[in-house]
């Protein structure tokens, strides 16, 4: 199936009943279920939550049908399918066992904070044959979706390096500890905000051989990381550099950007437009020339049925609900290419954990470092 955002009109409405539960009721599991409700091929039969007062709420004024147990749900509600938009650290056994009982699953994003249970999860979904898709929205968003269409094309020649980053002002001060602020519940920079654009670098280049030089810093938070710095490393000498950090208040929310050289030209991209420069060299492409070339989010991007948070939302959620009528299991944002992402950031934070791999001849030990307010270059 292609990765084109298929219209609903393409499938006949009575064909087109898909019963959804919803699993998780936080900022993102409220947005989903505001959208998934909305859509003309769903019915929302059941939501799950842990806290009383939110399903006292929906209960009341929506009448939806509640319950404080994922498996209370599953025994109680005849469903097609399940969004699940808890913290990660439930994500693998709730996964585990909506497959069991053969639904299709929408999950927020990263699939697991484990890559042998993410790779585990994959191969379960595809013994069943069901539809999976991972919420990594960015593949929706035009431009980025764009520069995926030229690289497909060639229209740069041979890619070179990538420059993947994310800068947003979500950790500006010294907090109370919440799931985000814990990595052992899939809070954190690295899993859920660098998770994004190492996703984007897994679409454009596949999954790196290696990687290295990477940095975990803490700006502000005192149990996980604010900001990630790494090198990636793909086959044919790609090379690739990623950079974010949460903890930026230039930024006024989370800005994802991204720029691919290659011997034909460069592309730089982010949510509102795509930015391309080709070579006299480069091949041509339809709707480009030579030199300095600017496309619009607002040309590149469909319209969706409801709006919320930015079209790539729903479209997401559009393309999961027209999989399952169409019983597509092949298409964007798989367990399998969730798992992947995954592998990235396991490698990430292993790589962190080893430190420097290249040490100056003359650094001083660690202990010493500290006394004279260096920085420690050599572990003890």
């Amino acid at each position: 199936m292609s990765e084109t955002n298929a219209p609903a009109a393409e499938v006949p409405i009575e064909t087109a009943r898909v019963r959804v539960g919803v699993i998780g009721l936080g900022k993102m599991g409220l947005s989903h279920l505001a959208m998934i409700k909305a859509h003309p091929w769903v019915s929302v039969d059941a939501v799950v939550d842990s806290t009383g007062y939110i399903l006292d709420v929906l209960g009341k004024y929506t009448g939806l049908t509640t319950f404080t147990s994922v498996d209370d749900m599953l025994a109680a509600v005849e469903l097609d399918a399940v969004i699940i938009a808890t913290p990660t650290k439930f994500h693998a056994p709730m996964v585990k066992s909506v497959l069991e009982r053969g639904l299709h699953i929408f999950c927020e994003k990263p699939l697991s904070l484990s890559a042998a249970d993410s790779d585990e999860l994959a191969a379960l979904a595809e013994r069943r044959g069901v539809v999976t898709q991972v919420g990594y929205h960015n593949r929706f968003v035009g431009a980025f979706r764009e520069v995926k269409r030229l690289l497909d094309l060639g229209a740069i020649g041979r890619v070179t390096h990538i420059q993947a980053e994310a800068y947003g002002p979500v950790v500006l001060k010294s907090r109370g500890s919440t799931w985000r602020s814990n990595r052992n519940e899939g809070g954190g920079c690295l899993y859920d905000y660098a998770a994004h654009p190492v996703d984007l670098l897994t679409w454009y280049a596949g999954e790196p051989i290696g990687v290295g030089g990477t940095v975990l810093g803490s700006v502000f938070s005192e149990h996980t990381e604010d900001e990630v710095f790494s090198t990636l490393f793909f086959d044919a000498g790609v090379s690739a550099q990623l950079s974010v950090n949460w903890s930026d208040e230039s930024y006024r929310k989370m800005t994802t950007q991204i720029t691919i050289t290659g011997t034909a030209g460069r592309i730089h991209a982010d949510r509102q437009e795509c930015q391309v420069y080709l070579r006299d060299t480069a091949p041509e492409i339809d709707g480009y020339e030579t030199g300095w070339n600017v496309k619009y989010t607002t040309e590149l991007t469909d319209e969706v049925w409801y709006y919320l948070r930015g079209e790539e939302y729903s479209a997401q959620l559009d393309h999961f609900v027209t999989r399952v009528v169409e019983g597509a299991v092949l298409g964007t944002n798989s367990f399998t290419s969730a798992a992947a992402t995954d592998h990235v950031l396991e490698l990430l934070t292993i790589d962190a954990a080893a430190g420097p791999s290249t040490r100056a001849a003359t650094a001083a030990p660690a202990p010493v470092a500290k006394k004279k307010g260096l920085l420690p270059w050599r572990r003890a």
